[in-house]
């Protein structure tokens, strides 16, 4: 049965972020995620993970200015040294907290721009992160995010990611599949997510198009997460979904699998 995380930027938002873990504790999660805790100390956010019963089951390296519309600098010529002292910010920060996956944002490029270059600086900075992060037993993810959402971002077909995992071929790299991205992009998720499976490092989930519940929209999940049982993943799967309403009251989704929530 699939174990969900909640993830704390978009979900729980009626709460300060430091809030939002006892909070989702109190809704039945036993895992979070977010996108970025560097604005608060490791040590802080691991004593609420503690206090809360919580897993914490992923977030992402810093990536660039992001108040100023930045989205990551991994494929980001030029950028390598900072590159490699957000990586080294977000491991510090891992050891303390205790996630075991950390994802990479690529950034993003313009429509004129030399491809082929940006792909050799990502390929280059993926491997180094990957290495980086091997002794402390970490996964390195890239995700495909779509350009409706995130125009220029370099990043947003499966079949790319996995090929660069492949080209890269560090043992602790491997994709991050978002449903909704890839429901964008390409449809056709659970033939995606059979080819993809043994790459796959953390799942995510949100209704399309809206990306409220995931019981809300397009997508027939519980087919879905039936399918992701039976290809014998059994990692998290992230609730990156904006609630339509308060978000406690659209869980009647998650529910039905509660007594599965156990930290691993």
């Amino acid at each position: 049965m699939p174990r969900f995380a909640a993830n704390l930027s978009m979900m729980y938002n009626e709460h300060p972020f430091l809030d939002r873990f006892a909070a989702s504790a109190r809704d039945g999660f036993r895992a979070v995620e977010y996108l970025f805790p560097y604005e608060h100390p490791a040590a802080g956010i691991r004593s609420r993970l503690d206090a809360s019963g919580l897993v914490q089951a992923l977030f992402n390296a810093p990536p660039g200015d992001w108040a100023a519309g930045e989205r990551g600098m991994a494929a980001l010529p030029g950028r390598e040294d900072e590159f490699r002292r957000s990586i080294e910010t977000a491991l510090d920060y891992a050891r303390t907290i205790g996630n075991d996956k950390l994802h990479v944002m690529a950034g993003l490029i313009r429509a004129d721009g030399d491809r082929a270059r940006h792909r050799e600086t990502y390929l280059r900075n993926l491997a180094w992160a990957a290495e980086a992060a091997r002794g402390d037993g970490i996964q390195i993810l890239v995700e495909p995010i779509n350009q409706r959402d995130m125009p220029g971002y370099f990043l947003s077909r499966q079949d790319d990611a996995q090929a660069i995992c492949r080209e890269v071929g560090a043992p602790n790299l491997r994709v991050q599949f978002d449903c909704y991205h890839c429901q964008i992009v390409e449809g056709d998720l659970a033939m995606k997510l059979k080819r993809d499976i043994a790459g796959i490092g953390h799942i995510q989930i949100a209704g399309v198009p809206e990306r409220h519940e995931p019981d809300l929209g397009e997508l027939n999940y519980p087919y879905l997460f039936e399918l992701i049982d039976s290809l014998g993943y059994d990692g998290w799967i992230g609730c990156e979904y904006r609630p339509k309403a308060a978000t406690s009251d659209g869980l009647g989704w998650l529910r039905p699998y509660l007594q599965t929530q156990q930290p691993q």
